[in-house]
């Protein structure tokens, strides 16, 4: 009341074992996609233009710290957004399909609690490098993130030391 801050009981809702929040399942057992929202993915056509892929890459790119390499399981699709590169043929439709099975797929990420160790692990691939950050050997989030093509010709000491840099930024 000191700062006018006040709850409206209509809005409110206690003593609930799940929550809907922003697209997401929160419960004790941690963070999913809601259930709305994977079906969604699955019932997805396949685009057919350059407008119909944004709107598939962007609604799946919220969900990408629930996915395992997310940038490199899209970076064919992301690609065809090039200017004047949009020809969806068989390995884009592979990738499409791909990329709605992982979402369809996504694991439930635990709660961080920050009272105890976290476990980082990265990794550099060809093509991009990713993180996955882990406690009490439970997943709490990824990350990714394509290469440039220059970065993707470094050795792999140099792209291990940017994936290391690039984890400290995100988590």
């Amino acid at each position: 009341q000191k700062h006018k801050l006040f709850a409206k009981l209509s809005k409110c809702s206690f003593g609930l074992q799940q929550v809907y929040y922003l697209g997401h399942n929160v419960s004790g057992l941690g963070v999913a996609i809601n259930k709305n929202k994977v079906q969604a993915v699955l019932d997805w056509p396949c685009p057919k233009n350059l407008k119909q892929l944004r709107g598939f890459l962007g609604f799946t790119i919220y969900y990408r710290r629930f996915i395992k390499q997310y940038a490199m399981v899209a970076a064919l699709l992301a690609n065809l957004l090039k200017k004047d590169n949009f020809k969806w043929d068989d390995f884009a439709h592979a990738s499409f399909a791909a990329l709605k099975i992982v979402v369809t797929q996504a694991p439930i990420l635990a709660l961080p609690d920050f009272s105890k160790p976290f476990v980082l692990e990265t990794n550099a691939l060809g093509m991009g490098i990713g993180a996955v950050l882990n406690q009490d050997h439970h997943l709490v989030t990824f990350f990714s993130k394509k290469l440039t093509a220059s970065m993707q010709k470094q050795s792999a000491y140099t792209r291990e030391f940017y994936a290391h840099y690039k984890k400290n930024a995100n988590f």
